[in-house]
Parts: structure tokens; sequence; C-alpha cells
């Protein structure tokens, strides 16, 4: 009765019951679902998601020698500082980048780590696969989680006299631009995090954005991560100690595995919450 005093046990039972509901609703969103919406990627011998399925149903092996526009390797390999010329390589030139589609100058492409050339193209491939490319993106609450190691670019732009370097070369360089450069470039305000934990790096940054999503953080998030091999400095230090397999193959749990093989690519997840995705009427691709 709406004119009924309770008594002190009566209001303390209603107040747990209010804190249990809101417990269980706080515990509903941290473990609710993610969906999967759109896809985007390059990887060896796969320019796209429908190729790499092809790749993978097919077992092919991407494996390659290192291509002539990199560096070579004949003299590291007869000295003895490198155990292996083989790893995943990109068919496309790292250099190949259509700089006028972001409203990059050519001067300023230049400057820009192939890293964050690839990873611009391929994130927008996986937005126009969500649906979500365009109109509204700008302003939108979504976040970036992007995995990043590499430094060969940064070294190069970095290396040059003091009168060869421009404002450029930071922004172009720097791995907390990385992220950074989707969010100003695609216009994006939620959260925008590089992340590097080694190989790891791009699970790191899909767990990140995850948790930024069931926090409410962010209402949709770009997730993964972006390597490519510019330069032979790291697999010298990586063969002397013993990391390289001499055929540039990983062979994980397996009696015959003697080292991992190097690869480079992109690939990028676009994530929402799924009864979010489900509202809006997304195409559901999985579920994490």
């Amino acid at each position: 009765m709406s004119g009924e005093v309770l008594s002190p046990l009566q209001r303390a039972a209603l107040v747990i019951q209010e804190l249990r509901q809101r417990v269980q609703t706080l515990e509903a969103t941290h473990q609710e679902p993610l969906a999967v919406i759109g896809l985007g990627c390059r990887f060896p011998q796969a320019r796209d998601v429908e190729a790499y399925q092809a790749l993978l149903q097919a077992g092919t092996d991407a494996t390659g020698e290192v291509p002539a526009d990199r560096w070579d390797p004949a003299a590291l390999l007869a000295e003895g500082r490198l155990r292996t010329a083989s790893g995943g390589y990109l068919a496309d030139p790292p250099g190949g980048f259509d700089a006028a589609f972001f409203g990059i100058s050519p001067r300023e492409a230049v400057s820009i780590d192939p890293q964050q050339r690839l990873l611009l193209e391929v994130a927008w491939e996986a937005l126009e696969d969500a649906g979500a490319a365009g109109v509204g993106l700008a302003g939108s609450r979504t976040g970036v989680f992007i995995g990043v190691s590499m430094i060969d670019y940064a070294r190069r732009l970095l290396d040059r006299p003091a009168a060869q370097i421009d404002a450029y070369a930071a922004s172009g360089g720097l791995h907390a631009v990385v992220s950074g450069r989707l969010s100003f470039s695609f216009g994006l305000t939620g959260p925008s995090l590089s992340v590097d934990t080694a190989c790891s790096s791009s699970l790191t940054a899909v767990h990140l954005a995850c948790r930024a999503l069931r926090a409410g953080e962010c209402d949709m998030a770009l997730a993964g991560g972006v390597n490519l091999l510019l330069a032979p400095e790291l697999s010298v230090a990586f063969s002397a100690a013993g990391m390289l397999s001499p055929d540039g193959r990983c062979k994980a749990f397996d009696a015959s595995a003697d080292g991992y093989g190097r690869a480079e690519g992109c690939g990028v997840v676009v994530l929402k919450r799924l009864s979010q995705a489900r509202t809006a009427g997304d195409r559901v691709l999985a579920v994490i």
C-alpha cells in the first residue's frame, strides 16, 4: 500500500533486493558477449578476408624469401649473422598508399611509417565490411585498440641528418600515433590505445577493446594489429639469441620445433556488444 509505513527491517530488505539487482546487471554487462561485425586483413598471399580463408582451407604455406625491395640477406647469411632469409611477407610493396583518400599530403605520406599507412587502409576496409564506414562514423563513440611492435621505419626517419628531420618524423614514427591517427582520421571519440606486448600485442588489443565495450567506455571498437619487416637488424638479434627457425617456419607444440618464423601483415576487427549489434541489425560474423 502506498501509505504503508515500512519497518527498518522491511526497508533493509528492499535495499538488499535493489543492490542484488544492480550487481546482477553489472555482472551481466561485464560478461556480455562481443560481436565481430566487420573484418579486414592483409596477410602473406592473402590480400583480403576471402583470400585468407581460402589459404587456410587449402593449407597453403605462405612462407617465402625476403622481397628484393626490403634488404639483401646474402652477406648476413654468409657471415652467419642471420639464421634464415625466409619468413611471411606481403606481396604488395610497403610504400604503396592512397594518401589522398585519407586527406594526407604527399610530403607527409613519405614520413608516415608504412605500418600506419597499411593500418589506415585495412581499418577502413573493416569498417566498410561492417557497414559502418562513412556517414555517422565521425564523432561516434568508437574506440581504437591496435597492437604494434616494430620500429624499423621510425629508426630510418630519425637516423637521418638533423637538417632532414621535419615535424612529420615524429607523427610518422611514434607508436602512440598508430592508433591516434585512426581516431583522428576517422573522427572517432572513444579510447585510443597503441599496445606493445610483443607477440601477443594484437590479442591484448582485442582483450582491452572487449573490456572497454563492456565497461561502456565506447559503443564500437576497432581492434587488431599491424607488423612490417622493413630492416634486418632485429632478425640479426633474434638469430643471435637462437630464436629464429632455420627454415623460417613456426612448429608450435611439435617435437621438431626449432625456433619461430617472422612474418608481417595487418588484421582489424570491428566489435560491438552483442545486444547492441542485434538491436542495430548488424551482421554478426563471430562472437567473443
